[in-house]
Parts: C-alpha cells; sequence; structure tokens
C-alpha cells in the first residue's frame, strides 16, 4: 500500500530507494543461508552401507549375518546392469545366482526389458565360481559367447 502512495506521489525523496535496499539486503541472506546449508551438509543423505563388508540385517529372532557381495560381472555375459537386476531379486554372491531358480531369474530379465538374455549359462558359470574353480570356469567361459554355448 505504501508503495503505491509513493508511486501516485512520484517518489521524488527517493522513497523507494529504501524498498530496493530491503531486496538487495533480503536477497543476499538467501545466498549466504544457501551457501552455509550446503557446506555444512545439512541436506545431504544418510551414507548407504558399504557392499564390500559383510553386513548385519535383522530378522525378527535374531541377527543374522549377510556374505558380501560378489562381482557378477566377472560371470560371461554379466554386465554392470544385468547384475543391478540380479541385486533387485537378491542374487548378489556366486553362491546365490548358483541356487537361484532359472524361470525367477528369467522372469526379473523379461521385466527389466532382457527378453533376449539366457540365464542357464551365468548359472552353470557361478556354481564354479562359488566352489573357487577358476580353472574349470575360465574353461566353461572360453567356450561361451555372451554368456551361451558357442554353436
Amino acid at each position: 500500500m505504501y508503495t503505491v502512495h509513493l508511486l501516485q506521489e512520484g517518489g521524488t525523496q527517493g522513497g523507494v530507494s529504501w524498498l530496493v535496499w530491503v531486496v538487495l539486503i533480503v536477497f543476499l541472506l538467501m545466498v549466504f543461508l544457501g551457501w552455509l546449508v550446503t557446506s555444512r551438509g545439512w541436506l545431504k543423505k544418510e551414507e548407504e552401507p558399504k557392499h564390500d563388508e559383510p553386513s548385519l540385517v535383522e530378522n525378527k529372532s535374531a541377527v543374522v549375518e549377510v556374505p558380501a557381495a560378489d562381482d557378477l560381472t566377472e560371470l560371461e555375459g554379466i554386465g554392470p546392469k544385468v547384475s543391478t537386476v540380479l541385486a533387485g531379486i537378491g542374487i548378489s554372491t556366486f553362491e546365490s545366482l548358483a541356487k537361484a531358480d532359472y524361470d525367477k531369474v528369467k522372469a526379473a530379465l523379461d521385466t527389466a526389458g532382457y527378453k533376449y538374455m539366457d540365464p542357464a549359462g551365468w548359472i552353470e558359470q557361478s556354481a564354479l565360481a562359488a566352489k573357487g574353480d577358476t580353472e574349470g570356469l575360465k574353461k566353461l567361459q572360453d567356450s561361451l559367447k555372451g554368456g551361451r554355448k558357442a554353436a
């Protein structure tokens, strides 16, 4: 209301300049507060647990140790995206992939848009990797192309 009154009178005595200063001070205050919040990290999310070490998962009756995740991309035919899909259904180790149900893995791949992929070779490779049979795994991988038996 006051600004409308000043504008009607013409504001010849610098009556509007104080408003400019107030806006400038508010702007500088907001910039300072934004800098303060980002430099202190007050808006950062909590860090996710690292998957390198075994973690503890609370069960209703007891605390269960979860084994560290294996690098599933070491298997022929599995890349980072497929590894993420497998982790989404709870498969993050060679042993869990070796024991996984083929149909469950295939359904997860189909849902993720990887209908052309066949997990049979991965399950066979992961069984060897879980046993620690690196020679057998290498021999099998040499006979595969993209995780499938070369024809």
